[in-house]
Order: C-alpha cells, then structure tokens, then sequence
C-alpha cells in the first residue's frame, strides 16, 4: 500500500511542465516505468494517482450499474480530463493546459499528499484553504474521527 508524505511548493515552466520532487520521487519507485494518472479533484484542485493506484479506482468505477443516470452523470464528471503523465528525461511531467486552466492553477503550486494520491493545487487557492481553517480543529477531528470505536465493540 502506498503512503505518501509531505507537501512540496513547486512551479510550473511556461510550457506547462512539472518537476517532480526529489523527495516525492523517490516515494514513487515505479513512476518513470508506470506513469501517473491525473483528473479533476473533487474541490477546485488536480489529483494525481500512481498508476497502479488509479487502476484500482478504475476496476470500482467500472463496476458500477451503467444504467443508471447517476452512475453516468457520476462518470462524465470523474473521468472528465483524465490523462496519463509520463516523466520525460529530466523528471518532468507535462501537464494537461484544459486542467490546468479548470483548476486556476498557474504557475506557482502546491503538491499535497494524501495517502496514496496527490493533490496539485494553485498556491493561492491552497493558503486561502488553509486560511479558513476551522475554529476548533479538534471538534472537527471529533465529528470525523471520534465515532470510530477503537477500544471495543460495544461503544463503551
């Protein structure tokens, strides 16, 4: 299972290309074979997938009963923009410009890691994320977190 660390400040060339960190680059050991996968994330940001990761996001999404309106709807919008990224010689990846211009990112970004994806966010639209941060974080930590019974069964 892959668990990715840290959040890396970057630029984007003119070109639209991306260089990947060092330190991200190595928690990815099959990127320059595998590639990457990335789409629309769900808030006004990217989300990259190691390829083998994405392949399981895939397998599920397929699953789903294609006769259903909601499933569709649900595919048009997920799959909307997917791209393969592939490193070139000096560790670069080129970025799709549509997505790039959906997410209002430029050239200054923010790599964000989430377990086994990362996010790419305009720096901007990141600092004001994080400006609004909840007044008490530990409520919201509560509310999320704090009904997953660890101790034991009976909620005791």
């Amino acid at each position: 299972m892959i668990q990715l660390l840290g959040e890396f400040v970057c630029k984007i060339d003119a070109k639209g290309r991306l260089m990947v960190p060092a330190g991200l680059k190595k928690q990815l050991p099959n990127v320059e074979g595998e590639g990457l996968i990335i789409n629309r994330g769900f808030e006004k940001c990217l989300t990259i997938y190691p390829k083998q990761v994405w392949n399981g996001i895939a397998a599920e999404v397929s699953k789903l009963n294609q006769f259903e309106e909601k499933t569709r709807e649900f595919n048009r919008f997920f799959l909307r923009g997917v791209s393969e990224l592939t490193l070139d010689a000096s560790g670069r990846v080129l970025l799709p410009k549509t997505l790039l211009d959906w997410a209002s990112i430029d050239s200054d970004v923010v790599l964000v890691c989430q377990f086994d994806k990362i996010e790419l966010w305009s720096k901007k639209a990141y600092d004001q994320l994080l400006d609004n941060e909840p007044e008490n974080f530990a409520k919201l930590a509560e509310e999320v977190m704090g009904n997953k019974n660890r101790r034991d069964g009976d909620g005791k």
